[in-house]
């Protein structure tokens, strides 16, 4: 092997390998992703997601099934039989047997339609169908760019859960280590320190429950992003500032049209009309045109039957014009016409129902940025009311008491902001779901 024939094999091989190691660096998480490198993922990789894109390519199989009865259809036919008695006939008082004992035939013929109601409807119903199916897809992505963004915060909320729990675990250790010296030197009695025990050993168990609940959400997301839950994913919250995240303007007047639902609807509304003009359209006749050609081999010996050919041609037009079908066509008719004005009044309720929804998720939200709020500032309240009886319990002036009741009013504080923060993120999405302003690009 030459030396230039070693350099094209060479630069082939690393070609093939480098183009396999990018796809599969395009298909992989980064580690430390964010919620926009989740989201992205989830777009592409998603179970829910490529589903509906092949329904996409099924539907356009579908689309060209159907109109392929455009095309001309060219059949071949063909028979051979061997006759174990020949039909007698009477001609002018003579018996004369008809035919030979061994025939074969092959007829090609080739029909193409020129008036049909099906191949108008199909015709007509293809923009539909594809809008039917890209409305899917995005209804799709929507709701996983949705469960992903909650599914995200969700974790965040946890981490900054267990993040506060360490911080308790440690303020804890500090109070248990000092009530414990003060017991020892004879200040107080051993109830401090047990009771700073029992704290510590409620609040090691809590940090061993938002562990496991951490765990469970993290499966959930693989799931999201249709990872195996054997795989393990890291995610960045660096400039994830969730405060800053839950601001929303709620001037923003509700349009049901921009729904992706509400688009469906209509869409199935328009195939639905088309269906109506379909049946109006069976009462046309069916036109056809076809044309075939046909080999006829005959003869008593079948050795010998394909010896001689008679061809046969013909050409012409076929009319089918059903008269009377017992009123099968008027109330086929008439029930895809009350199709249609169910199909409206459902439009009319979803309209109604969007309405509700975003009304729904507005209250939520106004309610939680609320509940916020009111936890922020007593998040805040606690921390200085318990540093103020901290400093005063190691005056000696506060009990334990009131230190540990402090301690419990600081850590349900601290919780109870974390949900009310990550309640306030949620409801943000459910209402740009029900402004269908979700961005899915």
């Amino acid at each position: 092997m030459n030396n230039n024939l070693k350099r094209i094999l060479s630069l082939v091989f690393l070609a093939i390998t480098g183009s396999s190691a990018v796809f599969a660096q395009q298909g992989e998480l980064r580690s430390k992703a964010t919620l926009d490198d989740l989201i992205d993922y989830a777009l592409r990789n998603k179970i829910e997601v490529k589903q509906a894109a092949i329904d996409k390519e099924i539907g356009e199989r579908e689309i060209a099934s159907a109109l392929s009865g455009w095309f001309p259809q060219v059949n071949a036919n063909g028979s051979m039989t061997h006759a174990l008695k020949l039909p007698t006939v009477n001609f002018n008082g003579n018996n004369i047997v008809m035919g030979q004992e061994n025939t074969t035939a092959l007829t090609f013929q080739a029909d193409q339609a020129i008036i049909s109601p099906q191949l108008f409807q199909a015709s007509k119903a293809a923009k539909f169908i594809r809008q039917q199916n890209n409305l899917n897809e995005e209804n799709t992505k929507i709701n996983t760019v949705v469960d992903v963004s909650k599914a995200y915060y969700d974790i965040l909320t946890s981490e900054e859960q267990i993040k506060i729990i360490h911080e308790n675990i440690t303020r804890l250790q500090r109070q248990y280590a000092e009530a414990n010296a003060r017991y020892e030197v004879g200040l107080v009695d051993k109830t401090d320190y047990k009771r700073a025990q029992i704290a510590l050993n409620n609040t090691n168990a809590q940090l061993k429950t938002a562990t496991e609940l951490r765990k469970y959400k993290y499966d959930y997301l693989k799931m999201l992003l249709a990872i195996p839950a054997s795989r393990d994913i890291t995610l960045s919250f660096i400039d994830q500032n969730m405060e800053r995240n839950v601001l929303l303007d709620t001037a923003e007047n509700l349009q049901a049209r921009k729904r992706v639902e509400f688009k469906q609807l209509e869409n199935t509304l328009q195939l639905q009309k088309l269906n109506t003009q379909y049946q109006k359209w069976n009462f046309l006749p069916k036109v056809g045109a076809f044309v075939n050609y046909g080999l006829n081999y005959r003869d008593n010996s079948f050795s010998d039957q394909f010896r001689n050919n008679f061809p046969s041609s013909t050409v012409g037009l076929n009319l089918s014009l059903p008269i009377f079908t017992g009123t099968k066509r008027i109330q086929d008719l008439r029930k895809s016409q009350l199709q249609e004005d169910r199909l409206k009044l459902q439009i009319e309720n979803l309209e109604n129902q969007i309405g509700t929804e975003y009304t729904a998720a507005m209250t939520a939200y106004r309610s939680n940025i609320n509940e916020w709020r009111n936890s922020k500032e007593n998040m805040e309240l606690s921390h200085d009311v318990y540093n103020t009886i901290k400093l005063q319990y190691d005056a000696g002036v506060k009990t334990y008491l009131d230190l540990m009741t402090a301690d419990t009013d600081l850590k349900t504080a601290q919780l109870n902001y974390l949900n009310a923060l990550y309640a306030v993120l949620s409801s943000k999405l459910d209402i740009q779901k029900a402004l269908g302003t979700v961005n899915i690009k």
